[in-house]
């Protein structure tokens, strides 16, 4: 069983930065991918970035240039900086680890992220 607890969301000006961790506990489980999805009420949860555990990252278009993933495997903590944020970006985030030979999915409890414009 893994838990993830994340925090660093808020309310922001258009243009402004936030940085959103996440941090994994549980005991026996292999983390092979870290990611970042976002929420808009009445839309389907969309992936914004991952990472694996080479360090090698992925990032959706719309995110590129703008947002960095991050991870530090000795804490099994993962980040999200978030540059230049638009008030498009408003969204419930939530991060997901991927974890064992099955990839099973653990998510956490999500954090609101608001852009005024």
């Amino acid at each position: 069983q893994v838990q993830l607890v994340e925090s660093g969301g808020g309310l922001v000006q258009a243009g402004g930065s936030l940085r959103l961790s996440c941090g994994a506990s549980g005991s026996g489980f292999s983390i092979n991918v870290m990611g970042w999805y976002r929420q808009v009420a009445g839309k389907q949860r969309e992936l914004v970035a991952s990472i694996l555990s080479d360090g090698r990252t992925n990032y959706v278009d719309f995110v590129k240039g703008r947002f960095t993933i991050s991870r530090d495997n000795a804490k099994n903590t993962f980040y999200l900086q978030m540059n230049s944020l638009k008030p498009e970006d408003t969204a419930v985030y939530y991060c997901n680890v991927k974890v064992g030979m099955i990839y099973y999915n653990y998510w956490g409890q999500g954090t609101q992220v608001t852009v005024s414009s």
